[in-house]
């Protein structure tokens, strides 16, 4: 699969969007595959973690995040799950998991519903290596700053809006990649 056919397709235009969306996903996924290259006991499959880091956020089209040029009409939470439908009618359903589950660190039923988010009552949390590997690289790369990585402290501090559990994974990850 060539993930940049995909991106083209729901992308067709040279614009501003298309070049955040590439420029981030470009660093997600050399982050993610050097975590995978230099733990190699996580036996993670680095050409899938290319292509999902790739179109991880394949939905921000159709949410509303004026700062990054996105002028759809759903809240930017919505972006993991609206790209994960975009994927499997794509059939692409292993891609599409990475899409719905990098949200934050993941979203498990528990924090959806507690905090009344806008997206679908169900586990949103990363499961596979992969899937734990593109949310965990994710978190070092805004849509905002594309030039400048976040530091460790920096990327946790982006987490606490989404609760404690989130923290507490990406603490773990951080154990297990860094």
């Amino acid at each position: 699969m060539n993930p940049l056919s995909i991106i083209d397709k729901y992308y067709p235009q040279d614009n501003e969007l298309k070049h955040i969306l590439l420029t981030h996903s470009r660093s997600v996924a050399a982050k993610a595959v050097d975590i995978a290259r230099r733990h190699p006991e996580l036996s993670a499959d680095e050409t899938f973690l290319y292509e999902a880091a790739m179109l991880h956020d394949i939905g921000i089209f159709l949410t509303d995040a004026a700062g990054i040029f996105c002028f759809g009409k759903m809240p930017y939470i919505c972006h993991g799950y609206l790209g994960a439908d975009l994927m499997r009618k794509e059939g692409y359903p292993r891609h599409a998991l990475v899409c719905e589950r990098h949200t934050g660190a993941g979203l498990s039923l528990e924090e959806i519903m507690a905090q009344d988010l806008p997206v679908p009552h169900r586990e949103m949390t990363p499961v596979s290596i992969e899937e734990q590997v593109v949310c965990f690289a994710d978190k070092f790369f805004s849509k905002t700053r594309l030039d400048k990585e976040k530091s460790v402290e920096k990327a946790r501090n982006s987490l606490l809006k989404y609760g404690a559990a989130g923290v507490e994974r990406f603490d773990g990850w951080c154990r297990r990649f860094l």
